[in-house]
């Protein structure tokens, strides 16, 4: 976009009357009904993450230390050989392990956080549920014609 026409888009909207605040609503002849249930809580792509991040957790947590140890004793061999190699591999291994930590960590957070999201719209939908119905039932006892 030339600066030009940026300029031309922004004399345009500061043109336009105000619109004020607009709220977003159902249309006429749709609300009331019975609840559609459009809260999901079993969305198949927020599982598929959940899925994705508990199997790299139980990989990681599985292979992410396979080479701790021979990386300790060439560290280890190193600097008692006075190669100031092993300080930095053994350096590396330490942040390594840090980063590791790190990834497991976050790992279990996103698993258990998608887990608990789920449980927790699944309550949700069923106390919206309960309440949208139980206001029908009201507004039923309100209509003209329930007294006759």
């Amino acid at each position: 976009m030339a600066w030009e026409e940026w300029e031309q888009l922004k004399r345009e909207v500061a043109e336009r009357p105000a619109t004020g605040m607009q709220l977003n609503q159902l249309p006429a002849d749709g609300g009331g009904a019975a609840p559609a249930g459009d809260l999901v809580a079993n969305q198949q792509d927020l599982a598929a993450i959940g899925n994705k991040a508990f199997d790299l957790w139980d990989s990681l947590g599985n292979h992410g230390r396979d080479a701790w140890s021979s990386s300790q004793s060439a560290a280890s061999d190193l600097k008692s050989q006075g190669f100031s190699l092993g300080g930095g591999l053994h350096h590396v291994q330490e942040r390594w392990e840090e980063q590791l930590t790190s990834l497991l960590d976050a790992c279990a957070h996103i698993s258990n956080h998608l887990d608990f999201t789920k449980k927790i719209h699944q309550g949700d939908e069923h106390y919206i549920s309960g309440m949208l119905s139980s206001i029908s039932t009201l507004d039923e006892g309100f209509s003209e014609e329930a007294g006759r």
